[in-house]
């Protein structure tokens, strides 16, 4: 993929969610493929099989659902940036624009916490988003450590008890 204008995938919401997980941009096999974390070495996935039960063998389209049932949605910090393949660390800061995350929230009062899957979406998110929800101080947020095959510093055991703590309690 080219370092040109990338736009990310539209929110997976469900009907009343009340967790919202978010990224920071997709990496180019999601965007390619249109579906969130689409690389085949991704752990995101292999963590919701883990923690409610959601198969891998299913489609993308069932396991989004399931997902959604379990009140989690799924988005980006990110709406648009320049990115030269897929590392977070090659988005072009100031070709940032992020996605309408405070209108979502205002639309989804319910929604009471925000994981963020890895640094750059919580770095993105503070920088540019949370100047503009400060007034919601009923929302928890966690910085889990990132699902991508990029980000292999911690071991698959460790990030899940992370993940686990952050979506499960």
């Amino acid at each position: 993929m080219d370092s040109g204008l990338l736009t990310g995938l539209a929110p997976i919401l469900g009907a009343r969610p009340r967790i919202l997980l978010l990224g920071s941009m997709p990496g180019a096999a999601s965007l390619l493929e249109q579906r969130y974390y689409a690389h085949p070495r991704n752990l995101f996935w292999p963590f919701m099989q883990q923690l409610f039960g959601i198969s891998l063998e299913l489609t993308y389209q069932q396991r989004c659902q399931l997902l959604t049932t379990q009140g989690i949605a799924l988005w980006d910090v990110i709406a648009h940036c320049e990115r030269p393949g897929s590392l977070d660390s090659a988005i072009k800061r100031s070709s940032v624009i992020c996605n309408a995350i405070p209108q979502l929230l205002e639309a989804q009062p319910q929604l009471r916490k925000i994981c963020f899957n890895g640094g750059k979406a919580a770095e993105e998110f503070k920088r540019h988003l949370l100047p503009l929800i400060q007034h919601r101080t009923d929302i928890e947020y966690f910085q889990l450590p990132s699902s991508s095959p990029a980000h292999a510093s911690q071991s698959k055991e460790a990030k899940l008890q992370l993940w686990a703590r952050a979506l499960l309690e």
